[in-house]
């Protein structure tokens, strides 16, 4: 019974320990995701590119995350080799540090965490500081999570079972390093599987040599989760994961045998703190960083030889697209028939994000030959449309019942918006962007600041419509009408500060000012096409008002 009692503690805490750090880099994603991109694919250099990994691991709380955002801009060719395994290892670095302050006995912050983190996300309106009250609240239970685990381990340590398995892991390495692996693996995180290697040497439950055995292991194990979670993505991306993969591997291994062969096993077995295991994983993600970082460069050959590229068309970030998801002559049941539209709309969003997300980087270079990539993609987005429509024509009436019927329209008024906003793209944003090029302006600082802080934030709605789409969550559906506002009046501040600009005389804000208010406006007609999505979920669920007015004007009074 005791054994059985203890198992489900350990499970239960590491649920628990996982949902934290879920939940603290769910905030952080939602409060700053969309400016990943900037901050990642904006850096020259290994060491740069190294130092913004590692704080972006010590921002989310992972390394794996880390990577799998390095693979996407990867795979989109936003990203070269080196400087992607550079992050990549700057974020097994960052993860590292994470762990050290964690594993601090911090019991003391937890009310604090939790007092503040509840009303941030419970009494305030403001996006960024909800998104703060989670990520409190998330580290707090975090440290909770760890107590638990201490706790779990009290019935059991003066038992025959622990000392018998621990006696174990100490004398057989290798098996405790495949444990470590797996552990780490098992519960993608690598964050999470170390916090508890350390917290069963601190209560004693496993000696030191069987822990920095478990530890080596985790490090394996954590550079496994991106090659799992990047399998499906372009080759570009997988190579970057697969040399993080070898280089980790490759020195986890070679630590394992040299602590264990070359050092005495009295002193790794005698009774040390668990701070040197952190230490320990410290410095082998350090050791790693430093001495493959000058390298990243030079090993892009041997992986490109290894894994050769397909040929290449010369096209602009314009990735492959896949074939429609219609099919007139095969239109299936009710319910086939709206999953079908379903899909072809994700695909048709997809697209409207392709030809979206280069805008900013086309304002720079203003390159005919790129716009004209991007404005061939609205052929495919008004092929969508004209399929949508061609294929909701020919659901038959007496088919569909009222309900499915009511959602095929509406997704035949959303394709709609999705098609007028691929034509704000092609005809007005890449307009622009020539106009720029062709005239060689530039925006001041903050003009262009502000223009990007909107491109990112619209980045992250059509990943939320995306959502909404797919879901009909009715929280989701409410998020993205509330960022629609965001937008609207992102765009009149923006407005109200280019005007002061040009008060103040600013040579760059005169240059450009037409580009910048047309580009504000682009901008948010581009978004509210976007969040369209989210108009019919609020209209049904009571959440959305006719108008705006107020139902009666007051009386008027006169003078007598």
């Amino acid at each position: 019974m005791v054994i059985i009692n203890f198992l489900v503690s350990i499970a239960g805490a590491t649920m628990l320990l996982l949902f934290a750090v879920g939940l603290v880099r769910t905030g952080i994603e939602r409060s700053y995701g969309a400016s990943f991109q900037r901050v990642m694919t904006g850096q020259r250099g290994p060491l740069r590119s190294g130092l913004v990994g590692m704080v972006l691991a010590l921002v989310l709380q992972s390394s794996a995350a880390v990577a799998v955002l390095t693979a996407g801009f990867a795979a989109s060719g936003l990203l070269a080799f080196g400087t992607g395994l550079a992050i990549v290892l700057g974020g097994d670095l960052g993860s590292a540090l994470i762990v050290q302050v964690l594993s601090a006995d911090l019991t003391w912050l937890i009310p604090v965490l939790l007092a503040v983190g509840g009303w941030l996300y419970l009494k305030t309106d403001s996006k960024k500081l909800r998104q703060a009250g989670r990520i409190a609240m998330g580290i707090a239970l975090i440290l909770i999570s760890l107590q638990f685990l201490r706790d779990a381990m009290e019935p059991i340590r003066d038992s025959a079972f622990l000392p018998a398995v621990s006696d174990y892991l100490a004398r057989d390495y290798i098996t405790a390093f495949l444990v470590g692996g797996a552990l780490a693996f098992l519960m993608h995180s690598s964050v999470a599987a170390i916090l508890m290697c350390v917290t069963l040497v601190q209560v004693g439950a496993i000696p030191f040599a069987a822990g920095l055995s478990l530890v080596f292991g985790a490090n394996l194990g954590s550079a496994f989760i991106p090659v799992w979670l990047t399998r499906g993505m372009d080759l570009p991306a997988r190579r970057i994961v697969f040399a993080n993969l070898m280089v980790r591997g490759m020195w986890a291994v070679i630590c394992l045998f040299a602590v264990n062969l070359a050092l005495d096993p009295t002193v790794i077995g005698a009774e040390i703190g668990s701070q040197v295991l952190v230490i320990a994983h410290v410095s082998f993600n350090a050791s790693v960083l430093l001495l493959v970082l000058p390298f990243c460069t030079w090993l892009q050959a041997p992986f490109e030889r290894i894994w050769p590229d397909p040929a290449k068309d010369g096209s602009f970030l314009i990735p492959s697209r896949p074939e429609t998801a219609l099919d007139p002559m095969n239109v299936g049941s009710p319910t086939q028939a709206v999953a079908s539209l379903k899909r072809e709309l994700l695909r048709m969003t997809e697209l409207v994000e392709t030809m979206f997300r280069p805008v900013m980087d086309l304002y720079r270079s203003g390159e005919r030959s790129h716009i004209k990539a991007v404005q061939s993609v609205d052929h495919e987005v008004n092929a969508c449309l004209t399929r949508i429509r061609a294929f909701t024509a020919g659901l038959s009436v007496k088919m569909m019942d009222p309900e499915n019927g009511r959602v095929a329209r509406e997704m035949l008024e959303y394709a709609v918006r999705l098609e007028t906003a691929g034509d704000v793209v092609a005809e007005r944003l890449m307009g622009l962007a020539g106009k720029l090029g062709k005239t060689g302006g530039a925006f001041s600082d903050e003009g262009w600041s502000e223009l990007q802080h909107m491109h990112e934030n619209i980045l992250a709605n059509i990943k939320l419509a995306s959502n909404v789409l797919i879901s009909d969550d009715l929280e989701s559906a409410r998020l993205l009408n509330m960022e629609k506002t965001e937008i609207k009046r992102a765009e009149r501040d923006s407005r109200k500060k280019h005007f002061k600009r040009l008060q103040s005389g600013d040579p760059q804000s005169f240059a450009t000012s037409d580009i910048h208010l047309e580009t504000l406006r682009a901008f948010r007609d581009f978004n509210s096409n976007i969040a369209a999505v989210a108009t019919p979920i609020l209209y049904a669920k009571g959440q959305l008002l006719e108008t705006r007015l107020i139902e009666e004007m007051p009386d008027r009074q006169t003078d007598s």
